[in-house]
């Protein structure tokens, strides 16, 4: 049978795939639709799975906040490339995965992939592998969190670094405020207290180490171990840290002048823990040259 320009054009509407795979496609189901659509998805998956093996440490945190304030969704997706990340396609997946997350309450990624897709009528995984046959890149929902609560803020800075924060007290500026500072700060917790002792302990041996090597008396030694541990906790907790806005304030001197409690945040950055590959283009350029 004749494949025509208008049924590849016609395919392409149907499944976004590209031109040359809706031909191949159609020539290969003999122009059925069904089973050309069949043999897309087929390929798609296949491509997916080829290319899951590859470093994704680009890509986007999305926020959505409930109209109603009360609760948020924070969702990383990960790409290998900051140009897919900035595809229109992978961004509009990476909105609805987010609105699918806040709608079911959902965060297990595991889950969340058997899902439909919000505004869609196809699963989250399903919806994925098409994205990966049509950008040609590893992509992957890494990690998911909804939070409940009397006034969560959520704010985002270039689609790289998301936060959540649930806040009693004070008011929408404050609660933006305190947002954007997570963001540009990161603590790890929000008071000294949380912070585990595992944690304390291991810094302990470290400024040990530091301060026997100085030959000061034990006492001296003590004292600056005990100064390095209190400076620790002030640099790792929100409450501790002085405000990024005004750093002769504390956060939490902030917090008490607006009677505003800090309950929970939760703050994702970019590829944070994934180890990138690194490229030495110029040598991989003189090994080609060098045959």
């Amino acid at each position: 049978m004749s494949i025509t320009a208008a049924m590849v054009n016609e395919l392409r509407k149907e499944t976004d795939a590209g031109m040359m795979a809706c031909k191949n496609a159609l020539t290969e189901a003999n122009g059925d639709f069904e089973k050309a659509k069949a043999i897309l998805r087929t390929k798609g998956q296949a491509s997916a799975e080829k290319k899951s093996g590859r470093t994704a440490a680009e890509g986007l945190v999305v926020v959505k906040v409930a109209n109603d304030g009360k609760s948020a969704a924070m969702v990383e997706i990960n790409s290998e490339t900051d140009f897919v990340a900035r595809d229109q396609n992978f961004t509009q997946f990476a909105n609805q995965v987010s609105e699918t997350i806040l709608k079911h309450s959902v965060t297990d990624v595991e889950k969340l992939a058997e899902l439909t897709l919000q505004g869609t009528s196809e699963t989250v995984e399903h919806a994925r592998k098409n994205l990966v046959a049509k950008l040609g890149e590893n992509i992957q929902v890494r990690r998911a969190v909804v939070l409940s609560g009397d006034a969560i803020t959520g704010y985002t800075h270039s689609g790289r670094i998301g936060v959540l924060v649930n806040m009693k007290g004070g008011d929408a500026t404050i609660a933006k405020d305190i947002a954007m500072h997570i963001a540009a700060s990161n603590p790890v917790v929000v008071s000294a207290e949380e912070v585990s002792k595992e944690l304390i302990d291991k810094e302990r041996e470290i400024y040990k180490a530091q301060a026997q090597a100085s030959g000061k008396p034990a006492e001296i030694v003590q004292k600056m171990i005990d100064g390095r541990i209190n400076k620790y906790l002030e640099e790792v907790s929100l409450l501790g840290q002085p405000f990024v806005k005004d750093d002769k304030m504390k956060v939490s001197q902030l917090l008490k002048s607006h009677q505003a409690e800090v309950i929970q945040f939760v703050r994702y950055q970019v590829g944070e823990g994934i180890e990138k590959k690194e490229h030495n283009f110029a040598e991989e350029v003189m090994a080609q040259v060098q045959g």
